[in-house]
């Protein structure tokens, strides 16, 4: 499974770790993704959404279920 938010399409990005000493070793940055049961269409599917997306509205979440 791709790390990549299903709504707005965030992906890893990459870049640089530097050292004290200056030293560059690559490394990546990964978007914060949350596994959200997603209120789509009709009906409920599980998505994986970054943080931004939740918090911004761009994915309404599905009630709970009540247990009995």
């Amino acid at each position: 499974m791709a790390r990549v938010c299903q709504v707005c399409g965030k992906k890893p990005m990459t870049g640089n770790s530097i050292s004290g000493s200056r030293v560059h070793t690559k490394r990546r940055w990964l978007p914060n993704l949350q596994k959200v049961r997603v209120q789509l269409d009709g009906g409920v599917r599980r998505m994986r959404v970054c943080t931004r997306c939740i918090r911004s509205g761009r994915v309404t979440k599905a009630v709970s279920r009540m247990k009995a």
